[in-house]
């Protein structure tokens, strides 16, 4: 099943309406009696990231997995679910930003076809609401050393609707410190 050329496959970003940067992505399928086709990402729907460094990553996750949070100096991330259902937390953490400390929560996976653009400084995480698949695309190269950045998922300060009471947590997350620990030179500028 494919997209002829001649067929104008456009499927505009949706801005948050709670974090500046962040951006839904509706994705459109195409079915028929063998199955469906869609496109998950395009570098045109995002044309002022430079994609120079791709790079493509693929989480599996069991039900109830929390994963974050994690803040990026130097990469964005766009996740798509390919499998499953997850719930999205994010909190701004740019303080130059309109949305400083505003927190969005949204769920995307298979039943809605959605795809999420989260920029540099936004703390973003995901708890498994099903087993899921989450493929996620970055426009830099891996680097743990000087972009890995996270803030306790349960900070009260944040305070992100997780909607889950005991989520299984990788021991690395657990000890991510509280922002308000945080030294001021590895926060977002």
């Amino acid at each position: 099943m494919s997209v002829n050329s001649t067929t104008k496959y456009e499927t505009p970003a949706i801005p948050s309406e709670k974090i500046e940067g962040v951006y839904v992505m509706p994705i459109r399928a195409f079915a028929d009696e063998r199955g469906q086709f869609m496109e998950t990402f395009r570098r045109e729907w995002f044309p002022w990231i430079n994609w120079d460094k791709m790079q493509s990553n693929r989480s599996d996750s069991k039900a109830n997995v929390l994963r974050g949070l994690h803040y990026h100096h130097h990469q964005i991330d766009y996740w798509y679910v390919s499998k499953g259902t997850v719930r999205v937390g994010m909190v701004d953490l740019r303080p130059s930003s309109p949305t400083y400390m505003a927190v969005e929560t949204l769920e995307i996976g298979e039943a809605n076809n959605t795809g999420v653009f989260i920029p540099v400084g936004v703390a973003h995480g995901f708890v498994a609401l099903t087993d899921v698949t989450l493929t996620y695309l970055v426009n830099n190269y891996y680097n743990g050393g000087t972009d890995e950045n996270g803030v306790r998922w349960n900070d009260p300060q944040i305070n992100i609707p997780w909607g889950i009471d005991d989520p299984i947590v990788s021991q690395r997350d657990m000890d991510n410190l509280l922002l308000k620990d945080i030294p001021a030179e590895n926060l977002p500028r």
